[in-house]
């Protein structure tokens, strides 16, 4: 068979028949109102709805078997920590945590992301034969040592050569991890090289109050306008955190048309802070997504959770209960990202990519007269989520991802050769 039918499911509060030929949505009927002919696999969901699978605009796949390595201390000590467990990791180290990483994302609906991390291969590898879809970037981080820096740009160009043989699932972009780990020349030759080759451009900026304080002393400006003054941002520009931002860097992100990930739970975490400007940035016309950071730091990429956090806290330090409304909280974590990326998913719509979750409502927590977002994102967790499609194939059903089993005996012999 090469088509599914999605019969008697619920998309956008209608009763409906969702069809997908191949890896797209081919269309969408009122239920029973046609017939599939018999190369679709009739799927029956009634008592389920339909969303699009959700993206997770920034994170760090294959720090699922580094959760938990630094609680309860400062920033700066984490980092540091983190730079040193990365030194023992090895490909077959990013493999199954990437699969770790995968398997956890597939159960708690997300159908993409855009990860940013070392040994891009073998995690390119793990996200092909788990079915997801993704973007993985790679990572610039010369801490100011030139070997380095030119070590890191003739593997940057290898990948690049790599990925072009990699399935349409699967981009690859590049990375520049910050303005304080990673040389003014490197900066440069790695916006240089992913506008040269149609790349996209993934940052961390302005995390913490300690970047913007350094790097006022060092240049003389914000860190949105030093990498403004390199030339570097541009639409291709995706920034992860945003946080500590003023109403220049503001006007700047949204003149260049660089779009924003909000990561509160790793935020929140590491005290680096809360009071994400969704309002302003909004206001301004950013394109603002949601992701989870690695789980070093957010100990889990649940897109779920992640959003029901940023919802409460806007609220809670603007006190303002209509802070960050359901339907702009959603769109965080589908239509928003998906434009970040270039791919046209994050909707339910003939044409679509076929990137799709379902929810089974049968359940305490739908048991009410509330809106359905308002009870999935408010009172439900992700295993409602029971199936999953993916490029038109099914990678989760009723709960069941393949290979699981594996996928966690693997990982903790993986762990348990690390020192």
């Amino acid at each position: 068979m090469d088509g599914i039918l999605l019969r008697n499911i619920i998309s956008d509060g209608k009763d409906c028949d969702i069809y997908i030929k191949g890896n797209v949505i081919s269309d969408i009927a009122p239920a029973g109102a046609g017939r599939p002919d018999e190369n679709y696999e009739a799927v029956d969901c009634r008592g389920k709805t339909a969303l699009p699978g959700m993206i997770n605009a920034h994170t760090h796949a294959s720090m699922t078997l580094f959760r938990g390595v630094g609680e309860d201390i400062c920033f700066q000590d984490w980092i540091n920590k983190i730079w040193a467990e990365e030194e023992k990791i090895d490909d077959e180290f990013i493999y199954w945590a990437a699969k770790v990483a995968c398997l956890e994302m597939i159960r708690t609906g997300t159908s993409a992301f855009l990860d940013q991390y070392w040994r891009v291969p073998a995690a390119a590898q793990a996200v092909r034969e788990m079915g997801l879809r993704a973007v993985l970037s790679y990572v610039h981080l010369d801490h100011y040592d030139p070997a380095t820096a030119d070590r890191q740009r003739r593997e940057c160009q290898e990948v690049y050569e790599e990925s072009l043989s990699w399935p349409s699932t699967i981009g690859f972009s590049v990375a520049v991890h910050s303005v304080y780990s990673v040389s003014e020349r490197q900066i440069v030759w790695a916006a240089d090289f992913a506008r040269a080759h149609g790349l996209k451009l993934n940052v961390h900026l302005c995390e913490t109050e300690k970047e913007v304080r350094d790097c006022r002393a060092s240049h003389g400006m914000s860190p949105v306008a030093y990498l403004d003054s390199l030339g570097v941002l541009g639409p291709d520009v995706i920034a992860a955190h945003a946080l500590w931002l003023d109403e220049d860097d503001i006007r700047i992100l949204a003149g260049r048309g660089v779009s924003c990930v909000h990561n509160i739970n790793s935020n929140l975490k590491l005290a680096s802070g809360y009071r994400f400007l969704y309002n302003e940035l909004k206001g301004a016309g950013v394109n603002l997504c949601i992701g989870t950071d690695g789980c070093a730091s957010s100990n889990n990429l649940d897109l779920l959770e992640a959003m029901k956090t940023a919802a409460l806290v806007q609220k809670a330090w603007r006190c303002d209960p209509a802070a960050m409304p359901l339907d702009e909280l959603f769109a965080m974590a589908s239509v928003n990202p998906a434009k970040a990326l270039g791919i046209c998913s994050g909707r339910i719509e003939k044409g679509a990519l076929a990137d799709i979750i379902i929810v089974d409502t049968d359940s305490s927590f739908f048991l009410s007269r509330a809106p359905f977002m308002a009870n999935f994102v408010y009172s439900a967790h992700s295993d409602s989520i029971c199936s999953m499609i993916c490029d038109g194939k099914f990678v989760m059903r009723d709960r069941a991802v393949p290979g699981e089993d594996e996928i966690l005996a693997e990982a903790r012999k993986v762990l348990s050769r690390l020192d």
